[in-house]
């Protein structure tokens, strides 16, 4: 494949990166909006933000298994197709049953769309091009979480809440074509050797697990505000516990030798705890992040959008040299280290909110970006490690275990954020400056799990020793470099 063929691949997976992450969030902005021209409740307006994420986090594994029985290419090109018809039937709705439906399959597109993605990184790239590849598309990521509230902001106060699916459009088409274009023909092709491990992971196991997540992320999602002893609440855990033993079930009556292949993958497995370790610390402090600007700070939604731009900005410089010192160091250590700076960097915005001050925080957010980008040696080696056979499934669950690591992080976090909030309320605290006080304790917690993965990068990403003299000693060879 040559070089104009890699950068076509990658343009074309960062494309449909910034489309899925930016409709993740920027509806919120124009929530007000849509529920004035629209007539919606509360509740209806609820389900408009939260349809998409949920479809998305429900279907991702469906989407990885389909990545594996039809190709890589047809199930990017399909999600892709389904993303940018939802786009414009969002656009054109006239009711809130309308716009969440059609959120909701923008999710499902984009649950087909971000396993193929990862897969094609992980096997239509040279080895050589693969962190390079993760790295664009997370600092892609950065950039759309962090530019999504501004984005929101002018589209919505100059051209309406539609214009805001419209632009998809153009997007969509445009990775579409070049996907289509620029994909290996090879990526549609299904070998014997697939059909067999798919064959090992049942459907109604895929289904079962797609039910339970699709609860649990509803069981999530409602219970704060309704409470888990609410009736949709308690059915939605009964619903995703249920689901869930019979996963557990099927997996232990009859051995699935696809999750033993993916599991017994070192990296794989510690790439998906550090995935949620991070997850769980830094997305929630994101969230909570953008509430303390606005709260704590008085910043606009437009300005404290802006705050965030200093994230994508380290990722997006310290990529480069990721490849450098692993050289050097070995995968492990470095992403080890950049864990360890993750952690560092959410305990200066705690010390940064102390003082009260924008510019307080801004090493700390510095700190987090290049943090993130020093571990993605974790994400490219986890999913490498399993055959290209199972590379979408493998894409699924690692996806899966992202998005729900955001929800779970955004539940944690505000968990600790709300106790400590009540707890100086009821101790005569003002209430902004309980939230300050909440929003710090949950930056000390989400450092501590952070930090957490670095001993499992290590240990994740050991090399194995070749035995020859001299060799593996101070650095990775290339014969240690698999499990």
């Amino acid at each position: 494949m040559s070089r104009l063929r890699h950068l076509s691949v990658l343009a074309a997976v960062i494309l449909c990166t910034f489309l899925t992450a930016l409709d993740n969030s920027v509806v919120n902005i124009a929530l007000p909006r849509i529920r004035t021209e629209l007539g919606l409740g509360e509740t209806d307006l609820k389900w408009v933000a939260t349809a998409y994420p949920l479809t998305l986090a429900s279907f991702l594994l469906l989407g990885g298994h389909l990545t594996d029985a039809k190709g890589r290419r047809w199930t990017l090109t399909t999600g892709l197709a389904v993303f940018t018809a939802a786009s414009v039937c969002c656009a054109l709705s006239a009711d809130g049953v309308m716009l969440v439906c059609s959120r909701g399959l923008q999710g499902l597109g984009a649950a087909f769309t971000l396993p193929a993605s990862l897969a094609i990184l992980s096997h239509d790239l040279p080895q050589r091009a693969r962190t390079t590849g993760f790295g664009a598309t997370a600092a892609t990521l950065a950039f759309a979480l962090a530019f999504g509230p501004v984005i929101s902001g002018v589209v919505t106060q100059h051209l309406g809440w539609e214009w805001l699916f419209l632009l998809n459009v153009p997007l969509g088409l445009s990775s579409l074509v070049v996907g289509s274009a620029a994909v290996p023909r090879s990526s549609s092709l299904v070998s014997p050797g697939s059909r067999k491990a798919l064959a090992a992971v049942p459907l109604r196991v895929v289904a079962l697990a797609c039910v339970s997540l699709a609860a649990l992320v509803y069981f999530l999602i409602e219970g704060p505000t309704f409470g888990v002893t609410a009736p949709r609440v308690v059915v939605s855990g009964v619903i995703s516990a249920t689901a869930a033993a019979g996963v557990c079930f099927a997996v232990t009556h009859r051995p699935i030798p696809a999750l033993r292949t993916l599991f017994g993958q070192r990296a794989f497995t510690g790439g998906l705890i550090t995935q949620l370790l991070w997850g769980l610390g830094v997305s929630g402090v994101y969230f909570y992040t953008s509430q303390f600007l606005q709260t704590g700070l008085r910043l606009s939604p437009t300005s404290a959008g802006l705050t965030f731009v200093p994230v994508a900005s380290a990722l997006l410089l310290t990529v480069p040299f990721v490849t450098v010192l692993t050289r050097r160091w070995g995968d492990g250590g470095v992403s080890a280290a950049g864990l360890l700076l993750v952690a560092l960097g959410l305990l200066l915005v705690a010390l940064g909110s102390l003082r009260g001050g924008l510019a307080d925080l801004l090493p700390g957010l510095v700190a987090v970006g290049a943090g993130s980008a020093l571990a993605l040696p974790l994400t490219t080696r986890a999913l490498e490690s399993p055959p290209g056979r199972l590379s979408g499934f493998a894409a699924g669950l690692f996806s899966g275990t992202r998005e729900l690591s955001g929800v779970f992080g955004i539940a944690f976090v505000g968990a600790i954020v709300t106790l400590v909030q009540r707890a100086s309320v009821s101790g005569g605290v003002p209430q902004v400056e309980a939230f300050v006080s909440g929003y710090q304790a949950g930056l000390c917690i989400a450092a501590a799990l952070a930090g957490a993965g670095a001993p499992v990068a290590v240990w994740a990403l050991r090399p194995r020793v070749c035995g020859r003299e001299g060799c593996c000693r101070t650095r990775a060879c290339s014969a240690g470099r698999r499990d």
